[in-house]
Order: C-alpha cells, then structure tokens, then sequence
C-alpha cells in the first residue's frame, strides 16, 4: 500500500513532470523533517502535524547554522506536501497555512559586460580543433538564447533546425519553447556540425554536443568550461552559465527589448522571474540618466 510520500513522489513526477533531481530535492526535505519529529516528538507520521513542531525545527535548522535561503527551500517542500494532503483530503487544515518565509539577503547577480563577451569572442582563444569550435559555440549558445545549462546539455540533434534558423528547447517541467538563431551563430553551428562528423565511435549520438571521446556532456564540465573561459577576460567572482543567462537578459533589456519578450525567450511562467533581471537594466537607465541630462553637467 502507497504511503502520502510514495503517492506525493508521483504527484510530483507525473503530474507536475518535475525533473528527478527536484523530486528527490522535495523528499529529502520531507524526510529530515520526520526524523526530527520522530526524534523531538515521538511522531512516525508527519500528517497531523502542527505549526509549533515545524517552528521547532526551523529553530533547530537555524541554530545548526543553515542558511534562511536553505530553510525555505525545505520549507516549501513541506508546504508542497501540505498542500497535496489537503487536494487528496488526507488533511483538511494545512499546518503550514500561517507560515511566513525568513528573510533573505537579495543577492544582485552581476552579469558580464558586452565588452567582455566581446573580449572573449574576438581574441585568439579558439583555434579549428573539434574542441575550442565547440566550446566557443557553447559560449555563443549561451550568450544568444540565454538557454539553462541542462538545456543545452540535453539538447538532441533533431532540435536544431538550420532551415528555419531555430532551436527547439525542452525546459523545466518538460515545457518546449523556441528559440531562434542569428546567422552567425548558424555559422558556428554548421562549421560544429562538420567537425562532430569527424567523431569515430559516438556513444551518445542524438545529443548535440559531445565529447571527443563520443559522449554527452557532464554539467560539472559544461561549468568548467564557461569559468575557465571568462577568467580570461573579467574579474568578477561568480563566472557560470547562469551569469552568462543573465548576461542575455540584461543586455536585450539595455537595448530596448520588451520585457514580455525576454520572458518568452527565457522560458519563464510569469513575469515575476523575468523582473530581477530589469534591475541591471535600471542600473544602466539611471547611468545614461546621469551622464545625459543637462541638469547634471
């Protein structure tokens, strides 16, 4: 018989087609808590729980030192399996129901300036071999459709389309978008596409990027890759795929592109997620604000 937790896994699997890792994310949240209440409160089940146990243990986590962002992660996981006992009439009363979010520090992610990408893409750091064309792809990949590294990670061969100048991603929760392609970056990938041919014994030959040795590529890699690359070129601390993604949406928003299109592009359900991206765009309005209007000379 399916405990709450085997049939809350296959809520999130099948019905909200969350990927593996998210799912197992949610779990392990759910399981810390039943050991803490087991061990605090004698409870095996977490059902009946109230909000003073779940206080209890948000005391406990901070007092271990855990950081306010990773509390409420795991506190929207016990408010996700709350939420699903009460549709499933398991519960009637959420024990979460009042539970407020601790404060978190906002962090402004800093994205690379065009002048860096400029740096970059224009020096003498990629040569003809199979890897530096790649590898120079994946940064220009990054830097024209602002993809998620596991999009690119998993995107297939038959996803891009060098007719129609598209790209075809499968983002969070298994939502498709598309993507289109500047010409040059159609170079890119048709000059990639003749050096992969070249490739003998590929293991993993649907994926669009490979390794020389025929296999599809590691996230740990894809990372390395990008902060190896831009420590050439910029001092900042943080140097990731996810800087680069937002490097895309900064740069479209400073030069004018609609928010509801950035959202699009990025493949983000509401508006809210696209917004902390204007906060650099704002940045650089109050820049040219100040340096243009004659009041300021």
């Amino acid at each position: 018989m399916k405990t709450n937790k085997d049939a809350f896994r296959d809520y999130l699997e099948l019905e909200k087609k969350y990927s593996a890792h998210t799912v197992n994310a949610y779990l392990s949240d759910i399981s810390f808590f039943e050991a803490f209440n087991k061990e605090c409160f004698g409870q095996e089940e977490i059902d009946g729980v109230n909000y003073g146990q779940i206080r209890s243990w948000i005391v406990s986590l901070v007092d271990e030192g855990v950081s306010n962002v990773s509390v409420n992660r795991k506190m929207a996981s016990l408010k996700a399996f709350y939420k699903f006992l009460l549709k499933t009439k398991q519960i009637e009363v959420s024990p979460m129901l009042k539970h407020k979010a601790l404060k978190t520090p906002k962090n402004v992610q800093i994205p690379f300036s065009e002048k860096e990408l400029g740096d970059l893409m224009q020096g003498n750091d990629f040569s003809g071999s199979f890897e530096e064309v790649r590898d120079r792809l994946i940064v220009d990949l990054f830097y024209t459709t602002g993809m998620r590294r596991a999009e690119l990670i998993h995107l297939m061969l038959y996803n891009v389309d060098l007719t129609s100048n598209m790209v075809k991603v499968l983002g969070k929760r298994n939502k498709e978008r598309i993507i289109p392609l500047l010409p040059i970056v159609v170079d890119g990938l048709r000059v990639y596409l003749n050096e992969r041919a070249c490739i003998e014994n590929v293991s993993d030959a649907d994926y669009f990027f490979i390794s020389k040795k025929g296999l599809k590529l590691s996230e740990s890699f894809v990372y390395r890759l990008i902060n190896s690359y831009f420590s050439r070129v910029s001092e900042k601390v943080k140097k990731s795929p996810h800087v680069l993604r937002h490097t895309f949406a900064t740069h479209l928003l400073n030069n004018g592109a609609d928010l509801n299109s950035v959202k699009e592009l990025l493949g983000h359900s509401s508006l809210a997620s696209t917004q902390v991206y204007t906060h650099n765009s704002l940045a650089e309005l109050k820049k040219t604000y100040n340096d243009a209007h004659p009041r300021n000379k």
